[in-house]
């Protein structure tokens, strides 16, 4: 038996509940992992609450959570490996994703995971799977950054924000940041060339344009970011927030490649795909010093509900960790 953070339905955090459930075995291709420490990312409010509805309609469970354990960004100690498994071994410290990471054991498929970094403890390691993969393709896949490039990322201050900041001064970004007052030193502290508080300052006051925006923010129209972009610039969509109950800001992504067709810019939504070989990537930029995870918060297993109210309430700094 595990320890286990589980939900029955769909709702608020109120519905999570800490209890003991039967340890999972590996599968054919999978391993077993002893979770050190898991990270909190914005999907596990939306697949908690099951909004917006077309989360459901992904395969995700219509009138309840198919995997009833949340959490999906995993760092720990392999325990053991099942059939046909080769990249690892029992003892092998590992970060990855999988379904079901708030408890004491896990099991991911091989292909989902990678040697942890040294440099990193397992709760920096647990906040980089989804956050850092996220930025990595963003930045150098969908981006395209190269060296010199304005790149304007809003949302600088999150998960994914911190690490897109740090990954475009990697490849030679001039970057500015945007956020909220209470994340301005984190973001100047993580390499960005210029800082805006969108409290105090209007984005678009400043009369300049980028090559390249990244939004990590989840909530401007396209029409005000179209604005901000160079005459051949591109703008990359990260996920969604607010919005319906129906698509819940995910349209964004939707709509972007028809204005395209419309425009001289460049308009993408991004659907990140979680692989072994990206967080080998991502993972040798960590170990190298380039990159490193900023962890806000670490919680307790048993305080999972408080972690993701946290989360989605936007105070977090980074990222929100919890430690099993």
């Amino acid at each position: 038996m595990m320890k286990a953070m589980v939900q029955d339905v769909y709702g608020s955090a109120d519905v999570l509940e800490l209890r003991d459930i039967a340890r999972p075995e590996p599968g054919d291709g999978e391993v077993l992992i002893r979770v050190r420490a898991a990270g909190v990312d914005q999907g596990v409010w939306h697949l908690m609450t099951g909004l917006p509805y077309l989360v459901r309609l992904l395969g995700y469970g219509l009138k309840k959570p198919k995997v009833p354990v949340r959490g999906r960004e995993v760092a720990g100690v392999v325990e053991a490996a099942g059939p046909g498994v080769a990249r690892f071994s029992p003892g092998d410290e590992v970060f990855g994703t999988c379904d079901g990471s708030f408890a004491e054991y896990v099991c991911a498929k091989e292909d989902k995971v990678a040697r942890k970094p040294s440099a990193l403890s397992f709760e920096e390691a647990a906040a980089s799977p989804i956050s850092g993969v996220t930025a990595l393709q963003a930045v150098r896949d969908a981006g395209q950054v190269t060296v010199g490039q304005k790149v304007l990322i809003l949302g600088a201050g999150g998960g994914v924000g911190s690490f897109a900041v740090q990954l475009a001064k990697a490849f030679g970004a001039e970057v500015t940041g945007v956020c909220s007052t209470g994340k301005v030193e984190l973001v100047r502290s993580l390499g960005a060339d210029a800082v805006v508080d969108y409290t105090k300052t209007y984005i678009a006051d400043a009369g300049k344009v980028y090559d390249l925006i990244l939004d990590a923010a989840g909530n401007r129209p396209l029409s005000f970011l179209r604005r901000l972009l160079a005459p051949r610039g591109t703008l990359v969509i990260i996920g969604g927030e607010g919005g319906g109950k129906l698509t819940g800001g995910f349209e964004r992504s939707l709509v972007a490649p028809l204005v395209s067709l419309f425009s001289g810019r460049t308009f993408k939504g991004l659907v990140a795909k979680e692989t072994h070989l990206d967080l080998e990537s991502l993972a040798s930029l960590m170990e190298a010093g380039g990159v490193k995870p900023a962890v806000d918060k670490v919680f307790p297993l048993a305080e999972a509900p408080a972690a993701i109210r946290y989360l989605h309430e936007g105070r977090a700094r980074g990222k929100v960790v919890l430690r099993v």
